[in-house]
């Protein structure tokens, strides 16, 4: 091997990094599943039921169970094997669609067994998500950490853009064709992680697992900075999300069908992908602080751009701008609090993180449902966008540390 090859600042070193690739295919093919299921969970409900309320109601079941299994998640990602802890929960996610695909060939599905089967998922979804998370800094050296976290994003955006496309088309046949072709990709995810290399490190922990999840919280909260990034992804995405409302948006504003709403799906990562690749090949250095305040108001203020949009294309745009805007803010946050967290902990920590994630994506999708069932669907959008700038303006006043932080290790 070449010495750029064993270089970690060496631009291809990812790229011969077997491991690293392994991981990200992975994370290709359940990001392109995860999408694809939501475009066809979010078209089954509104088929079915035609209510705003209900597709909220699809988030806040999916973010109920982290609620009450994070502490149990967090604390087995640091004393188990990560890897099998994320086999074993996208294992039971493939389980749970190839329910939904059966019930939907034999007319079997309804609102109830949607709304169970979306439990069950989001409880998988739990026990993935800080196994996962942890998992990644053991397979490639701090110094590549910044890269691998843009480019691992980068192969979920990359799925982003094609599969809710291919899955409002291949609505058209059904959705259990669709069902079925999330479950597939979620198992192949799984193989491509077996094949990862074994990173396992014995963990000796005290307490109980409650005392455990405790002290993770208690380290976030004592570290400002990374506190500050966490809470401020939480309340501008809580607020700013307007994934719930697509369908609603498709069918009344734009007047388009499932491909439309393929489209929309596709537009925030088409704007992440370009983003993400920039940024895995021009690393933040300098201010990152300010620089994520401004992505973030930045975002805020491409949802009131398409919240104003009648015209799809342009609306795509819109979401794509946001896209982008976000994953400039999802690398220096998810960096942050990688790079501060001690190995032994970041399991913990990554699960407390998984709540804000859940609360900022799955709760907002019930927020977003709840104002549009209030107010309509397109003055929730911009109530959502106004209240992300709102956020911002707040959160410079509260952590100020943070908009003062130079680099990605957190150095005011």
């Amino acid at each position: 091997m070449s010495e750029a090859a064993r270089d970690p600042h060496a631009p291809d070193f990812l790229r011969r990094h077997r491991p690293f690739v392994l991981f990200w295919l992975a994370r290709i093919l359940f990001g392109g599943g995860s999408q694809i299921k939501d475009v066809a969970v979010g078209w089954q409900v509104y088929q079915l039921t035609g209510s705003a309320l209900d597709l909220g109601l699809v988030g806040l079941i999916q973010f109920l169970p982290r609620i009450l299994l994070t502490a149990i998640a967090g604390d087995l990602a640091d004393r188990l094997d990560r890897r099998s802890l994320t086999v074993a929960a996208q294992l039971v996610q493939t389980a749970g669609l190839a329910v939904l695909a059966v019930a939907s060939a034999t007319g079997f599905v309804s609102r109830e067994l949607i709304f169970g089967t979306v439990l069950i998922l989001g409880a998988a979804q739990t026990f993935q998500m800080p196994a996962s998370a942890s998992l990644l800094p053991a397979l490639v050296p701090p110094a590549a950490l910044p890269r691998a976290l843009a480019l691992s994003a980068s192969a979920m955006q990359a799925a982003t853009i094609v599969a809710p496309a291919l899955g409002g088309f291949l609505y058209l046949l059904g959705a259990s064709v669709v069902y079925a072709l999330t479950a597939l990709l979620l198992a192949l995810s799984s193989i491509f992680l077996l094949r990862l290399p074994d990173v396992h490190v014995e963990r000796v922990l005290s307490g109980s697992a409650w005392q455990r999840f405790v002290a993770g919280i208690r380290f976030i909260r004592g570290q400002g900075i990374v506190f500050g990034a966490m809470s401020l992804d939480l309340f501008a995405v809580l607020f700013g999300g307007a994934t719930a409302l697509l369908p609603i948006i498709a069918h009344e504003v734009l007047h388009t069908g499932s491909w439309g709403l393929g489209l929309l799906r596709s537009g925030p990562a088409i704007g992440a992908l370009a983003m993400a690749l920039w940024l895995a090949r021009n690393p933040l250095r300098h201010s990152v602080g300010r620089i994520l305040y401004g992505s973030v108001a930045a975002y805020g203020l491409s949802i009131i751009a398409f919240g104003l949009s009648s015209n799809l294309w342009l609306s795509v745009f819109f979401l794509a701008i946001g896209g982008a805007t976000d994953m400039v803010s999802m690398v220096i946050r998810q960096s942050l609090v990688q790079l501060q967290t001690p190995d032994d902990m970041r399991g913990r920590v990554s699960a407390v993180n998984s709540i804000f994630v859940g609360a900022s994506n799955q709760l907002g999708e019930f927020e977003s449902g709840l104002t549009a069932a209030w107010f309509g669907a397109v003055p929730s959008v911009l109530i959502g966008g106004a209240a992300t700038l709102l956020v911002v303006a707040l959160w410079t006043r509260l952590f100020p540390q943070l908009g003062r932080t130079e680099s990605l290790h957190g150095t005011p």
